[in-house]
């Protein structure tokens, strides 16, 4: 991931956060009436408008430091995503015997379709590993990369799962950070977009 920090945008600028997943459809509408529909992305790609939580001078200050310091869209960071930032037990894979290095994923799935996240900015220290349903200690986490390796291989046709909470990469999607001052002590931010960074493949 070119142009990264690992920090985390502040946290109570990030609670009031609005946005979610940005999914890329191409639509045509045929003569017919009908439609073809494909995806023109293969992986979602987050969207956030952290504004609300600037409610301040003294949060406005924090902003315009934070902003500064990643120098606009040029450096990415750490959000928390005020609603989709934790996954129960997800199924990494089985091991062969042989592999000791997994990566955190989050699977979204219902009666109809599966769609997997890879996840690659776990919070530090949330990370709670089992091979077979039994919680391992002998592991460490890589939360620039989200790869889980056990210091040794498991047994060969054991289930390794996961539960973690995690952090979006992002960058601010804008070079013009616009803020005003309303009166003293006390100020707003119209706009703070945030788009998410994807990893490469």
């Amino acid at each position: 991931m070119s142009g990264f920090h690992n920090i985390n945008f502040p946290l109570p600028l990030a609670f009031g956060a609005s946005g979610g997943p940005n999914i890329q459809t191409e639509i045509i509408t045929l003569a017919s009436g009908q439609e073809q529909r494909n995806a023109s992305h293969s992986q979602t790609r987050r969207r956030y408008d952290a504004g609300v939580g600037v409610k301040s001078l003294s949060d406005i200050q924090l902003l315009v430091n934070f902003y500064e310091a990643r120098r606009g869209q040029l450096y990415g960071f750490r959000f928390r995503d005020p609603i989709d930032n934790q996954a129960d037990m997800q199924i990494l894979g089985t091991s062969d015997g042989v592999q000791t290095a997994f990566q955190l994923i989050k699977k979204y799935t219902d009666s109809m379709n599966s769609w997997t996240r890879i996840i690659t900015k776990p919070v530090p220290n949330s990370v709670r590993a089992f091979v077979n349903g039994v919680e391992m200690t002998g592991f460490t986490v890589d939360d620039q990369t989200g790869f889980v390796s056990f210091d040794n291989p498991p047994q060969n046709g054991a289930e390794i799962t996961a539960s973690f909470s995690f952090d979006v990469p992002v960058r601010f999607d804008t070079d013009h950070l616009k803020t005003s001052r309303e009166d003293f002590g006390a100020g707003s931010a119209v706009n703070i977009p945030l788009l998410e960074v994807l990893p490469y493949a």
